[in-house]
């Protein structure tokens, strides 16, 4: 029988041979580090880095991490010997990502969809300058109200 963690495993396997492959994926978003142009339960599309080219500041990209694909916007490409590197950063993240190189890089986001759990599409437009401490704030507000609420349930 197969475990949660192996299935996972299999899925980002199969998603990054997809990708390698030049097809494009949906993935559910989770998490609010893109929080609020990407809602937890938003269905995102990403297509192979390579059918564009290359990233632009602004742009959402997939980026490959060991545990799967990490959505963040591109801040900047910096240039460093002669190399190319990439730094993201989630809307309402503290801090940018580490550096990364372009191989990292598994896709852009280039459309959204509803579901169930968020009704509005996400908010995939190139944006050079989210507002990451309001957005912080607004995320910090949201899990607070989670667990205040799962409080008042078990008191209940």
């Amino acid at each position: 029988m197969n475990s949660p963690k192996s299935n996972h495993t299999i899925v980002k396997d199969m998603s990054l041979t997809l990708l390698s492959e030049g097809k494009s994926i949906r993935i559910k978003a989770h998490g609010y580090s893109m929080y609020p142009c990407i809602k937890p339960g938003s269905l995102l599309l990403i297509e192979p880095i390579n059918i564009k080219g290359i990233p632009k500041p602004g742009e959402i990209i997939a980026i490959k991490r060991e545990a799967g694909l990490i959505v963040h916007r591109l801040t900047k490409i910096i240039i460093k010997n002669g190399v190319r590197y990439y730094v993201a950063r989630g809307d309402s993240n503290a801090y940018g990502d580490n550096p990364v190189n372009i191989d990292k890089i598994a896709g852009r986001i280039t459309g959204a969809e509803s579901s169930g759990e968020n009704p509005r599409a996400a908010d995939i437009r190139i944006n050079t300058r989210p507002d990451y401490f309001i957005n912080r704030i607004r995320v910090i507000s949201i899990l607070l109200w989670i667990r205040l609420k799962k409080f008042k349930m078990k008191l209940a």
